[in-house]
């Protein structure tokens, strides 16, 4: 049965907001909160960027059900991977074993600002072909030396670990990466603008990778991005913490004033018709109905923005939830 997770956003909301979302979302019958991990936002103007491994701690304390994953953060930069492995241990410990772990290639907008390089997609490739070994046998609990091209590890260990089996996920948009999280790591997070071109471009890969490997079949997180408005003019009011996400040069930008400046210069429609526009309930279960239908997911994440994200949670409990998860039974 597929679970359905809310997209917290540190890009838009300051972290004591989304601990309140994320309260609001295991009240609204949500099954995890991904929760996105960067140091400098989509834009300079509407924007947050909170430390996501203190805000998720602190949603773990505020909540009893619901699961918890990143989505993503980058292991190879600005963490070395063994320290997200003492973060993920620590964050399955407060959580009582709902804490997943996801991780990417990154942007230059989260490794730029601090000096440090951002290679092209192979060297970002090779890195985390290294990284995802050390955290997955950091958490397994080994005592770990690891010398490879990018990390060393000397007898490192976590003293304080995972009570439970920690998945890794790896995001992943086309085959090379989705081969790798099939070889590597437990699963993928995707997101899907067309389910046919996803599932040739990723599911596919993964699965049949993680096949190779011997593994068992790979789990597929499925994120869609949607707005939630009456008319043009809410839905831009909306986007504006996100409308760098759709800039020219996103993953090679460091300050995120250029990043406004250049969606700035684009046509507001040209903006606006990356997204998938809904207002109401019905609609929104048509957006994500594929992923459940089509592309039979593992987790179906709900990336929406909205003038008034409370009462849009509480709309997606009442009126959206019961239908998505009948369909998934």
């Amino acid at each position: 049965m597929t679970k359905f997770a809310y997209f917290a956003g540190h890009e838009q909301w300051q972290p004591e907001e989304l601990v309140k979302h994320a309260v609001l979302a295991e009240k609204a019958g949500f099954d995890m909160i991904v929760v996105s991990e960067h140091f400098h936002p989509w834009v300079d103007d509407q924007s947050a960027a909170g430390f996501a491994f203190s805000t998720i701690g602190a949603m773990a304390q505020a909540t009893e059900r619901v699961e918890f994953t990143t989505g993503v953060t980058t292991p190879l930069f600005r963490f070395h991977p063994g320290i997200i492995a003492q973060a993920s241990a620590t964050l399955d410990r407060l959580s009582g074993g709902r804490f997943s772990l996801g991780v990417g290639l990154g942007e230059n907008i989260n490794e730029g600002p601090l000096g440090l390089e951002f290679p092209k997609y192979a060297g970002r490739a090779a890195r985390m072909r290294e990284a995802l070994q050390i955290m997955r046998r950091l958490l397994d609990g080994e005592k770990l030396t690891f010398e490879g091209e990018y990390y060393t590890t000397d007898r490192a260990k976590l003293y304080s670990p995972p009570l439970h089996r920690v998945p890794i996920l790896m995001a992943a948009g086309g085959p090379k990466s989705a081969a790798l999280a099939g070889e590597l790591a437990d699963g993928v997070v995707t997101s899907v603008k067309d389910p046919e071109v996803t599932r040739e471009r990723v599911i596919d890969p993964v699965t049949g990778a993680a096949e190779a490997a011997g593994k068992p079949r790979p789990t597929v997180l499925a994120t869609r991005w949607s707005v939630f408005a009456n008319n043009q003019d809410e839905v831009w009011e909306a986007l504006l913490p996100w409308r760098g996400l759709r800039a020219p040069g996103r993953l090679d930008a460091v300050d995120p004033l250029t990043l406004r400046e250049r969606a700035d210069a684009l046509p507001r429609e040209e903006v606006i018709g990356r997204y998938s526009v809904t207002a109401n309930a019905g609609e929104i279960i048509d957006i994500y109905r594929p992923l459940v239908d089509d592309l039979d997911a593992d987790v179906v994440t709900l990336q929406m923005a909205s003038l008034d994200q409370e009462r849009l949670i509480a709309m997606l409990g009442s009126d959206v939830l019961p239908e998505l998860k009948r369909l998934s039974e």
